[in-house]
């Protein structure tokens, strides 16, 4: 058997529900049917892909690497939208990962961008 069919989501843990919910429903624009039975809240997003966010002190922003991204066609404007929601880009400067004031990289023919949650869990967005 291969998992290669079925749907696939990301799910990211967070310490506190309530200051998740003003994050991805207030700074990123997500929307949730309410809360699930964990005490956590899916978001569905493009594609029929999906975003759960659970409560979980012990493994809140324990990753130290992109948790979920998001496939975006321009993202300069989404950067731009977002910036101007309260959300601050990540800086690297270690090749090949080097991004610019505004904390998009250039990867290949790429561009990717990443933002951390307020328990430190890092997002991304991929423009391909």
């Amino acid at each position: 058997m291969s998992l290669e069919r079925y749907k696939v989501s990301a799910l990211v843990a967070v310490s506190d529900m309530e200051r998740a919910r003003d994050f991805y429903e207030g700074k990123l624009g997500l929307a949730a049917g309410g809360d699930d039975p964990d005490a956590g809240r899916t978001y569905t997003c493009g594609e029929q892909t999906e975003l759960h966010v659970f409560p979980s002190v012990a493994g809140a922003g324990a990753s130290g690497a992109t948790v979920a991204g998001w496939y975006v066609p321009d993202i300069e404007s989404v950067v731009d939208e977002l910036t101007a929601n309260g959300i601050a880009f990540e800086h690297y400067d270690e090749p090949p990962l080097v991004t610019d004031a505004r904390g998009i990289a250039v990867l290949g023919p790429n561009k990717g961008a990443w933002f951390k949650d307020p328990d430190g869990n890092i997002l991304g967005l991929l423009q391909e």
